[in-house]
């Protein structure tokens, strides 16, 4: 599979490891986000890695930031896209499950690094449950 990574200076050292972990499951990574840690604006990256997952050149994203609201907010302005900010692992499941989130968003200043791992871990490898979540799902694009 394909991944669109994004994330600002706050999510930089998470993104480094998640990126790892990427790999070593044999999925491709397309990197949109930063390297560094001097301070950027997250819009920057994230609208990039949204993109790729709104036009199909990835499956699917993760992004990351300080508080993960800001990078959430910025991909689920991309038509198709459905970021979903989780911060435990129950949240993570769910919501693939209930609502075929295809961007994980990751809080990087409220949760371990080993809880973000974990949450990768969850996101690709939980089913959307379809049935009466799909009927849902449908109603959720506007305009």
């Amino acid at each position: 599979m394909t991944i669109a990574v994004g994330n600002d200076h706050a999510g930089t050292e998470y993104k480094f490891e998640i990126v790892k972990l990427l790999e070593e499951l044999g999925h491709k990574v397309i990197n949109f986000g930063t390297n560094e840690t001097d301070s950027m604006d997250y819009p920057d990256t994230i609208h990039p890695a949204a993109e790729a997952v709104e036009t199909g050149q990835a499956e699917m994203g993760i992004i990351l930031c300080g508080s993960g609201n800001g990078a959430q907010m910025t991909a689920n302005k991309h038509q198709g896209v459905r970021a979903a900010l989780c911060w435990n692992n129950e949240l993570v499941e769910l919501t693939r499950q209930h609502n075929d989130a295809n961007i994980l968003t990751i809080p990087a200043r409220f949760v371990s690094l080993q809880q973000a791992l974990g949450f990768v871990k969850i996101f690709l490898s939980t089913e959307f449950e379809g049935g009466r979540h799909a009927n849902r799902v449908n109603k959720i694009a506007c305009c």
